[in-house]
């Protein structure tokens, strides 16, 4: 069965070459890919090229007598307009005279209007990276990769940094916005773990970094951020405000290293983790296995990074507040409970993005996970904290605002609730409360929630005794005195030193 491969004209110039080099038809036409036949019928042909396309028009153009007046002028004054648009804007016009099927010749006429008249393009001029010249920093979102931690959906970000030359990059999981603390906690942590600082730091318009100010000759560095180039002897650069492609060494790279967590993610086979620190260190993992196929890139760039500092400068935000007679404080609209000794008294609080370490003076006393508002004012009590004194006033747990955050796991609400159905109001409040108590005690918590929960499971009632049983306390041995026993004459000698001291 014949072919129907049409033969291109560059065969036929191999054709016409081997022929001219004394090769025979059959081998002249092995070497062109086709058969000695159509060699034979090339041949007769005199070596005819095929046909051109034609670049004539085999119909009159419909727009002929509206483009030059009415669809130039549109798309000169509007470049942006597409060719439906423009197809409808005539149909307006002229009812019944340009159907929907000239959409495909409109196409064509603007796409040759934008290319013998259009505006010009704006250019992407590629640049060069010298090695240790540009480290790049940036935000991504990560929530679309639907990531929990113990079953409850975590909402966060990743901070990324990357050497723009070797590829070499640092990724730190964010659970705040883009905060100032966040970027100085982050890029320190990435200048330390690549042995060094690179010339100039480049950032989008993020608020952590710049003021955005509308005159463009204002210095907008925020002072936290121009503090921290200067410990670090950076220069600080970013794109133009809204042209994300001049920040392409970190947009593109944040699609890529997000797949690869999705990726490993569905290798892992779920996207459940039991804490935030086990998810951490499984972003960790991921960065190092892709720095390492980058590292001979990497260890030339190492060599031209400035050396680090003596020491790191502040990745906190600070604030001054003052502790409650409900023993609680105040920070970022966030109520947290403190140890109820701080009652009283001013503490400085280091803002971090994942925690806040209490100092008075210059003393630390507690570090407190950091929690975020959001629609409504949240707050974070520890009933470690206020328990001693819920002792002493029993009856103020059944109406305490904050009761809720009392109960450590499930089974404590269970049990308190059939204790309120079982017992008198006093009564169940003093019982709970002292069972909370214990609980309260260092590594005592999964054990009294163990016991609530076998309890609840036999119908049982918890009752106090019974979980201060759980914890025998250890016997008092009174200390046996040996008598003392005393010569006469040790009473001659002390009378004699006396009488020596009054003369």
């Amino acid at each position: 069965m014949p072919s129907r491969k049409r033969i291109t004209d560059y065969q036929i110039r191999l054709y016409m070459q081997a022929k001219n080099e004394k090769w025979t038809r059959v081998a002249a036409a092995a070497r062109a890919g086709f058969s000695e036949r159509s060699a034979r019928r090339i041949e007769k042909n005199g070596f005819q090229p095929a046909k051109t396309k034609h670049d004539w028009r085999t119909r009159p153009d419909p727009f002929e007598s509206v483009w030059a007046n009415e669809v130039a002028p549109l798309l000169e004054a509007h470049p942006n307009l597409k060719p439906k648009t423009l197809l409808e804007e005539l149909q307006r016009r002229y009812e019944g005279k340009y159907p929907d099927k000239l959409l495909r010749t409109l196409q064509r006429r603007a796409r040759l209007w934008k290319a013998t008249s259009g505006p010009s393009k704006e250019v992407i001029f590629r640049q060069k990276h010298p090695p240790g010249w540009q480290g790049i920093s940036d935000f991504t979102d990560m929530n679309e990769l639907g990531v929990s931690v113990r079953g409850e959906l975590l909402e966060h970000k990743l901070y990324h940094y990357r050497l723009s030359f070797s590829g070499w990059k640092y990724a730190q999981v964010v659970l705040g916005g883009e905060s100032f603390t966040a970027l100085s906690e982050g890029l320190q942590n990435a200048f330390w773990s690549s042995g060094g600082i690179p010339r100039t730091h480049r950032t989008d318009s993020l608020s952590a970094a710049y003021k955005n100010c509308a005159d463009k000759e204002k210095e907008d560095f925020t002072r936290s951020y121009q503090e921290l180039c200067q410990h670090y002897g950076i220069e600080p650069t970013r794109n133009n405000k809204g042209v994300s492609h001049e920040n392409g060494s970190i947009e593109s790279p944040h699609r890529h290293l997000k797949e690869y967590i999705d990726q490993a993610l569905l290798l892992r086979g779920f996207r459940n983790f039991d804490s935030i620190e086990e998810y951490k260190s499984f972003i960790r993992e991921l960065v190092a296995r892709q720095n390492n196929r980058i590292i001979k890139e990497f260890t030339e760039e190492r060599a031209s990074l400035k050396p680090l500092p003596e020491r790191k400068t502040i990745d906190y935000a600070e604030e001054r507040v003052r502790v409650t007679s409900s023993s609680t404080i105040t920070v970022k609209s966030v109520t947290y409970s403190v140890p109820s000794r701080l009652i009283g008294m001013q503490m400085k609080v280091l803002v971090y993005d994942d925690r806040l370490e209490c100092y008075v003076g210059g003393d630390f006393t507690v570090t407190l996970k950091r929690l975020r508002k959001h629609k409504k004012r949240i707050h974070c009590i520890d009933y470690r904290h206020v328990v001693e004194s819920l002792a002493q006033k029993p009856q103020a747990f059944r109406n305490y605002i904050y009761q809720d955050d009392l109960f450590p796991t499930f089974a404590f609400r269970q049990t308190w609730e059939l204790l309120d159905k079982l017992l008198d109001d006093r009564e169940a409040c003093r019982e709970f409360v002292k069972i909370l108590r214990e609980a309260a005690r260092p590594e005592r918590e999964k054990k009294v929630s163990d016991y609530l929960e076998e309890c609840l499971a036999k119908a049982e009632v918890p009752t106090s005794i019974a979980v201060r049983g759980l914890f025998p306390r250890p016997e008092n041995s009174v200390p046996t005195l040996k008598e003392a026993t005393r010569e006469l004459a040790d009473y001659d000698v002390l009378l004699s030193s006396l009488k020596r001291r009054a003369v």
